[in-house]
């Protein structure tokens, strides 16, 4: 496997299925779909079927097998490589802790179950301060052109931006509550202690 694989979204969202099982595209296709991951990204038959081209020749997954069903074309199964998972997981703590990547941070908070509790609270953590100090700037901004007498129709989107930033906040804020509580089910705890056991 190259050392300077870059995942794209997409691409980290068809490792995060193979973490499930084995699976071959077209299943991994009809389960975003159906979980309506197509919300938060873009999907397309070519697209798609390029990213698994393209994750296979990076050496992040395999072919495992080919399946045939009466008159249907041949399906190959894939299965992920053991070193996938540290690319996967890499890939969701970086977008995860960044606050000007929209689109990647969605993808990586859907699969934030692949990383340990405590990992993803202080990740969100420092994103909520990072979106402290842009909501701040904004503010300042916002409150220097209304005492300049800057014309509230050219701050609408401002305004709005300010606005979403505030509603984000909230939402981080009342979810790291709920995630720190040991009640709160959560997967990568145990992901994290079967990889510790399985350790030589």
């Amino acid at each position: 496997m190259a050392d300077d694989v870059r995942l794209t979204p997409l691409g980290a969202m068809v490792l995060a299925l193979l973490t499930e099982g084995d699976m071959h595209p077209y299943e991994m296709l009809r389960l975003l779909r159906h979980r309506r991951d197509d919300r938060i990204i873009k999907l397309t038959n070519g697209t798609f079927y390029h990213t698994v081209g393209r994750l296979q020749r990076d050496g992040l997954i395999a072919e495992v097998g080919v399946d045939r069903e009466g008159n249907r074309p041949e399906r190959t199964t894939y299965t992920l490589l053991p070193e996938s998972r540290t690319v996967l997981e890499d890939w969701v703590r970086t977008g995860l802790g960044r606050a000007d990547r929209q689109a990647e941070f969605r993808v990586a908070l859907a699969e934030a179950h692949n990383l340990p509790r405590g990992e993803v609270i202080e990740l969100l953590g420092a994103r909520r301060g990072a979106l402290e100090t842009e909501r701040d700037a904004l503010r300042a901004k916002l409150n220097t052109a209304r005492t300049g007498a800057v014309p509230e129709q050219f701050l609408i989107e401002i305004d709005r931006h300010a606005a979403m930033l505030d509603a984000e906040l909230d939402w981080t804020t009342n979810f790291l509550t709920r995630l720190a509580d040991p009640a709160f089910a959560w997967i990568g705890d145990q992901t994290s202690r079967m990889r510790k056991a399985a350790r030589p």
